[in-house]
C-alpha cells in the first residue's frame, strides 16, 4: 500500500469516484489507500458535494508552504502513549476535526473536542491543550466557553484544584435526545397546518403522514438512546478473536422490533 501524498491524479481518480457516488472504501481500495485517507481527503476539501481535484491539490500546495514557514513552537507537544504511531494519530485526529467542522462546528471548537476525546486521561486542563494543540491560551478559552455553552465538555476541578475539561460520554445521549426534541417539534408543526388546510385536502393528508412518519422517528431515537445509554459508560468485552464488542439491547427490545407494527399516530 502507498504512502506519502495524495497525487493529483490520485485526487481527481477521488474526485471521479465521489461524482459516481461510489463508497469512500471503494475509492480507497482502487488507489490502494487507506479508507481513512480518503475519507479525510474529501472531508476536508468541500466534502462530498463540493469536492473538486484541482482545488484540493491547491489547498495542499498551501498548507506545505505554510508549514514550511512556520517556525517551531515550545513547548513540543507531547508524543503519544502506548507505542502509538505519531503520524497515524494525528491523521485521525484531523479526519475527526474535520468531520465536526463539516457537521457545523467551528474549527478550533473541533480541535479541541477531538482532543479531549483522544486523550486517554478524559480530561485536560487549559494549558495541556495549549501544549497539545500549540495554540494560543485566548483560542483554547474562547472554544472551551462554547463547547460549554453547548454542554459538549463540563467542568471539574482536580485534586490541585485545576480546572480540567472533561468530555463526558454522556454527551452522546443528550446529543440523541435533543435530536428527537427537534424532530417531535417538526412532527408537531407539520401537524398544526392539517387544521388549517382542511383534514381532507392532499395538502392535508400530506402534512399529516409527514407528522406520523417523524413522530414515529423522534419516539424511536429517544426509546434506543434511553436503551443503549448504558454502552456509553460499559467497557468493550474482549471476543476470542482478540476483537472487542460492547453489548447493546437485546434486539426485540428496540426500536427496530417496532417497525413492523404502524407508526404512531394521532387521531
Amino acid at each position: 500500500m502507498p504512502g506519502g501524498r495524495l497525487t493529483q491524479q490520485e485526487r481527481q481518480q477521488i474526485a471521479l469516484g465521489v461524482a459516481d457516488g461510489l463508497a469512500y472504501a471503494e475509492i480507497a481500495r482502487r488507489l490502494d489507500r487507506p479508507t481513512s485517507t480518503v475519507t479525510r481527503e474529501v472531508m476536508r476539501n468541500g466534502g462530498p458535494a463540493g469536492y473538486r481535484a484541482d482545488l484540493a491539490q491547491r489547498a495542499t500546495e498551501r498548507r506545505t508552504q505554510r508549514r514550511g514557514q512556520t517556525p517551531s513552537r515550545s513547548p513540543q507537544a507531547p508524543e503519544p502513549a502506548h507505542g502509538r504511531d505519531p503520524e497515524a494519530l494525528r491523521a485521525y485526529e484531523e479526519t475527526f476535526t474535520t468531520v465536526l467542522v463539516q457537521s457545523g462546528m467551528p474549527t478550533m471548537m473541533a480541535r479541541v473536542l477531538t482532543c479531549l476525546f483522544t486523550t486517554d486521561e478524559g480530561s485536560l486542563t487549559a494549558s495541556e491543550l495549549v501544549r497539545r494543540l500549540q495554540v494560543s491560551p485566548a483560542s483554547v478559552s474562547k472554544a472551551i466557553s462554547y463547547l460549554d455553552g453547548q454542554g459538549l465538555v463540563r467542568r471539574e476541578r482536580d485534586e490541585r484544584r485545576r480546572e480540567r475539561y472533561v468530555a463526558d460520554n454522556d454527551v452522546w445521549y443528550q446529543s440523541m435526545m435533543a435530536s428527537a426534541r427537534g424532530t417531535a417539534v417538526l412532527a408537531e408543526t407539520a401537524r398544526q397546518g392539517v387544521g388549517i388546510l382542511g383534514a381532507d385536502t392532499p395538502a392535508a393528508v400530506r402534512l399529516e403522514n409527514i407528522a406520523r412518519f417523524v413522530d414515529f422517528v423522534s419516539e424511536s431515537i429517544s426509546r434506543a438512546a434511553d436503551q443503549a445509554r448504558e454502552i456509553l459508560h460499559t467497557k468493550p468485552e474482549s471476543t476470542p478473536d482478540g476483537d472487542t464488542a460492547a453489548d447493546g439491547p437485546a434486539a426485540d427490545d428496540g426500536p427496530a422490533a417496532d417497525a413492523a407494527a404502524p407508526g404512531p399516530g394521532r387521531g
